[in-house]
């Protein structure tokens, strides 16, 4: 089975993405792209973005999460601690995270260290979620292979009725991670493939550096 696809091609006209006309924090630059992208209402989740971790087996691995909240400290997203990306974070916390928004012709990396945030941090923010994600959360045991998905979904029937009328706690093993970026490029499409790559470096001194790359 095989399939050319040689011939997709796209020519990347809608912005430009300059050194002068950008904040010296990359922060408020994701801030600035992040309102328009939202404005533009032209992607369903705008804070869909890949996390990218190295598993134990070495190879790395990519799957896509929702952004909850940012910060000028970093990004903040959700998940099983027990689950393999939960695991290879806790062995290697340097990972990479990544956007990619095509009705705006962006995309912007991230690389940083995950950390967990605070745990009344994380009480406050599964409070606020549904009673079905809560137990999502309990019952699932992320990552583990299970025998079919009628026994997930039997377990949860019987979660609904342990918890009928009950408080619902956030379990231990569920929490937020923090990304701390030390390096964000913002990528911007431009006609004949002369993308524009503007990078920003973290500094010893908690000064960014920016750089402009080849596309």
């Amino acid at each position: 089975m095989q399939k050319d696809l040689g011939n997709y091609r796209k020519s990347y006209e809608k912005s430009a993405l300059e050194e002068g006309s950008i904040s010296d924090n990359p922060m408020e630059v994701f801030q600035k792209w992040f309102y328009e992208v939202e404005e533009s209402k032209g992607v369903d989740e705008a804070n869909a973005m890949t996390v990218s971790t190295v598993g134990f087996d070495g190879y790395p691995k990519n799957r896509v999460v929702l952004l909850k909240k940012y910060t000028y400290e970093g990004f903040i997203f959700y998940t099983n601690y027990n689950s393999e990306k939960g695991k290879a974070i806790s062995n290697n916390p340097n990972v990479c995270l990544s956007f990619f928004w095509p009705n705006l012709e962006r995309q912007i990396i991230i690389k940083g260290k995950a950390e967990k945030i605070a745990e009344n941090l994380s009480d406050g923010y599964f409070e606020s979620r549904p009673d079905g994600s809560k137990l999502g959360a309990i019952v699932s045991e992320q990552s583990s292979v299970i025998a079919s998905r009628e026994v997930l979904e039997n377990d949860l029937k019987n979660l609904e009725e342990e918890y009928k009328n009950k408080e619902i706690n956030r379990p231990e093993h569920w929490g937020g991670y923090i990304v701390k970026p030390v390096s964000m490029e913002f990528w911007q499409g431009r006609p004949n493939r002369l993308h524009d790559r503007i990078r920003f470096e973290l500094q010893e001194d908690f000064n960014w550096k920016i750089d402009r790359l080849a596309p």
